[in-house]
């Protein structure tokens, strides 16, 4: 009987020894397999060839669009573009027209005083950086410059607190940026705005992808590469010279640099100004974002025609305002816009001059003020035929002109009305211009991105 159960003892302890060395085996047979696994992977990761398979190049990023600050997607779709209502003057400049424009963000208000003075500052403390460095030699003055010249890492100098006002070296340096003695008003000394010069760059793909240029084979590339100077200092003169006969003097003194006035539009801005700040506000997200190892996003820019009245629409086809209906009043019988309703009322719709850049409700896109405040600048150029000859895929219409061009190449379209101008003015369909040097006190500008990638919510596609 003892012996029998030795024996069963016996079995059990074989049979779970005979266990224990079945799962080494399958461990060993799996960390073997693991381990060739992983070299097969570093081989395929390593050469990018992939054992003669074809798998792409590995390693990449992956990239998710981030929403640009104070933007809002304007989904793709496609609309009829142009006037919705009677031609009013005659003038045979928008007929209708069915395009599909592509998703793109777009800034929820007009670009305010206060945004566009964040540029003014960057120009100003770089200026005064370079000359610092220049002068005297001081290494934190220095900032890294790409390959075009330009800054590349924001200069923002804190006048206060970097500067030793109390030494003649530094003070002296940074004369050169102040209005002479005798221009000064009551002995103010204040920076000479003059010299606010903004050299930028953007490249002309439509004149590289002209046959004759791809033709050529080797040719040289920085003929593409255009640039330009430009004064960032918004005319504020604007304000007195656009009206004869009025009194505007406290909107030249006070509109742009006081606090009260921030969140309005900004105005008395060129074609070119704006299109400057576009580049530089491109050049500013980038920097951040290449400095934290993170992929460039799209870049900032003017709306096309097409763009700026497909985001007007809101998502409403055929509808004469951004707020969707035919009347310019609520049912309260408010104005729903900034504009001049009355002969002479400026007032009855709540504004003066300009309001805040976020007055009224906005449309069904979230955008405000697309109609009335401030008129806005666009990326095209003005032709009375442009709806003829204009593609119906994303229509852009762009003409660069040079200084010494006649006027009529210098036309712009601007869009929306402004606070000066009668309702026709406000109509999604209504186009006019305005020419690239010229600033105007009801002028302003927004921004758009184009998107990339799949559009938001139509995973489906």
């Amino acid at each position: 009987m003892k012996q029998i159960q030795k024996n069963t003892v016996y079995l059990q302890v074989s049979n779970k020894m005979r266990l224990i060395n079945t799962h080494l085996l399958k461990l060993k047979a799996m960390r073997k397999l693991t381990f060739i696994l992983v070299i097969m992977i570093a081989s395929l990761t390593a050469c990018d060839q992939g054992n003669g398979e074809l798998i792409g190049v590995q390693g990449r990023p992956e990239f998710y669009q981030p929403v640009p600050y104070g933007m809002l997607l304007i989904p793709q779709g496609s609309y009829t573009m142009g006037n919705t209502d009677q031609d009013v003057p005659g003038a045979r400049t928008s007929k209708t027209k069915v395009v599909s424009v592509a998703p793109f963000y777009m800034d929820q208000t007009e670009i305010t005083n206060n945004e566009y003075r964040q540029f003014v500052h960057w120009v100003r403390d770089s200026i005064a950086r370079k000359i610092l460095a220049e002068e005297i030699s001081e290494e934190e003055y220095l900032f890294t410059v790409n390959a075009y010249g330009e800054d590349i890492e924001p200069p923002i100098l804190n006048w206060d607190a970097e500067i030793d006002w109390h030494g003649m070296e530094e003070r002296e340096a940074l004369e050169p940026m102040y209005l002479p003695d005798y221009e000064r008003f009551y002995g103010a000394r204040q920076i000479d705005t003059r010299k606010l010069n903004y050299e930028y760059f953007w490249i002309d793909y439509k004149q590289a992808a002209a046959r004759a240029n791809r033709e050529q084979g080797q040719i040289d590339r920085s003929i593409f590469i255009k640039n330009d100077i430009i004064n960032v200092y918004p005319d504020t003169l604007a304000w007195v010279h656009d009206f004869s006969y009025s009194f505007n003097e406290p909107m030249t003194n006070a509109y742009f640099w006081h606090p009260a006035y921030d969140d309005y539009p900004v105005v008395g801005v060129t074609w070119k100004q704006a299109r400057a700040f576009a580049i530089w506000r491109t050049n500013l997200l980038n920097t951040f974002l290449r400095q934290r190892g993170m992929t460039d996003v799209q870049y900032f820019r003017l709306p096309t025609e097409s763009e700026w009245e497909y985001a007007a629409r809101g998502g409403l086809d055929n509808n004469q305002y951004p707020w969707g209906g035919p009347y310019i009043r609520n049912t309260a019988g408010c104005f729903l816009g900034n504009f001049k309703p009355l002969r002479g009322n400026y007032v009855d719709d709540g504004g003066f001059y300009t309001v805040k850049s976020y007055a009224y409700n906005p449309n069904d896109y979230g955008l405000f003020c697309m109609a009335g405040n401030a008129a806005e600048w666009t990326s095209n150029a003005y032709d009375e035929a442009a709806y003829d000859f204009a593609h119906d895929l994303n229509p852009d219409y762009t003409y660069d002109a040079k200084d010494s061009d006649p006027p009529s190449l210098k036309r712009k379209v601007i869009r929306g009305g402004s606070w000066k101008d009668v309702a026709y003015y406000l109509h999604n369909g209504t186009r006019t211009f305005e020419y690239q040097d010229t600033a105007k006190c009801y002028i302003g500008f927004r921004n758009v991105m184009s998107y990339l990638g799949r559009p938001e919510n139509n995973e489906e596609l």
